[in-house]
């Protein structure tokens, strides 16, 4: 068994963060997102990985490497153009030889891989993919199943009356190699709007699978992401565990931090300092009696005395003036200034 992440996206609805850096590698709780996808493979065996670029791929490289560090092997395509999700598994076919687990490169999930990769096989399934319910469907594409799990129908977007299934694309899948024959070289393919209706029509054993319980987020707006750190700090992604939520860094003996925060190596914190809720990246330095409060807050950022950060992401190298407030919903991008006594926030 294969995987290959689709990594190739802009990033768009996460900017300003991802200016500068791409997606697949924005940090949570200090680790390049893409780990969590890698640890979630690794945990059902599979350690061939083939990553799917197109957005500034060198710097995701540059993090990841060949992947020996983490225990996996990494190979890399980077797409000519955007070819779409269907398009760029075609496009990896030359490394494709076996069963391969296609995740989508924005989705951070505690999902048992193993169930699904067993019942693909005992199903002798062309196609396997993974569905997550929500509260309401209206906003996403459902996917309807029949009793013994075969995909039924797609619906986009369905209004109430439509369907009584809340069941949606969670974005993994397991494909044959055969179904790479169905998919046209070199042009622009979806899964979601080509292939999938196409498996559906040549009668391919194409089916669901739908766990019990699994956590799913996708990551790809702010709100999402700063939702998917308080997930993992209250200790609700299966599977993510954080065992050393302390670096190694300077802090004042009157300052404060709770449990739940995540403090990277060389970062300073300065007598009347607060820090709850929170992940500092490396090298934060917090003035005195600063406050942030169910934030995050990227490397190297200097946060001024008595300013406040409440539930904001802040990018990196970032500068926060004395007593300016950086109120809930607000978004730094990287080596934002905002001078003393700044008042901003906004909806996410």
């Amino acid at each position: 068994m294969q995987a290959l992440i689709l990594a190739g996206g802009k990033g768009t609805r996460l900017r300003p963060l991802t200016v500068y850096t791409p997606k697949p590698v924005v940090p949570i709780c200090n680790r390049p997102f893409l780990l969590y996808q890698i640890d979630t493979l690794r945990r059902a065996g599979i350690t061939d990985i083939t990553l799917s670029l197109s957005y500034q791929p060198f710097k995701i490289e540059q993090q990841l490497g060949d992947g020996s560090d983490f225990g996996v092997k990494i190979t890399y395509t980077v797409e000519p153009q955007p070819m779409g999700t269907a398009g760029a598994y075609k496009f990896a076919e030359d490394l494709i030889r076996e069963p391969t687990v296609v995740f989508n490169g924005d989705i951070v999930t505690d999902l048992d891989l193993k169930a699904v990769i067993r019942q693909h096989n005992e199903r002798k399934a062309a196609a396997t993919i993974v569905l997550a319910p929500v509260e309401n469907p209206s906003a996403y594409g459902v996917v309807e199943t029949e009793e013994d799990g075969r995909v039924r129908r797609f619906l986009e977007k369905p209004k109430p009356d439509e369907t009584s299934c809340n069941n949606i694309n969670a974005g993994t899948y397991i494909l044959d190699p055969k179904v790479l024959d169905f998919v046209p070289a070199g042009e622009s393919y979806s899964f979601e709007y080509n292939l999938f209706p196409d498996l559906l029509k040549r009668g391919e054993g194409f089916y669901a699978h739908v766990p019990s319980a699994a956590y799913w987020i996708d990551i790809g707006t702010p709100a999402r992401y700063l939702q998917v750190h308080h997930d993992i700090l209250r200790g609700g992604v299966r599977g993510i565990l954080l065992k050393d939520r302390r670096g190694s860094f300077d802090s004042a003996t009157h300052a404060e931090i709770d449990n739940l925060s995540v403090i990277a190596d060389d970062c300073t914190l300065k007598p009347g300092a607060q820090v709850f809720n929170s992940v500092l990246g490396e090298g934060v330095h917090v003035e005195e009696k600063a406050r942030i409060e169910n934030s995050v807050v990227w490397p190297h950022t200097r946060v001024g005395a008595g300013a406040q950060v409440v539930g904001a992401i802040v990018g990196r190298g970032c500068h926060i003036g004395r007593s300016a407030s950086v109120g809930a919903g607000a978004v730094l991008g990287d080596k934002t200034n905002l001078t003393d006594y700044t008042q901003t926030g906004g909806a996410l």
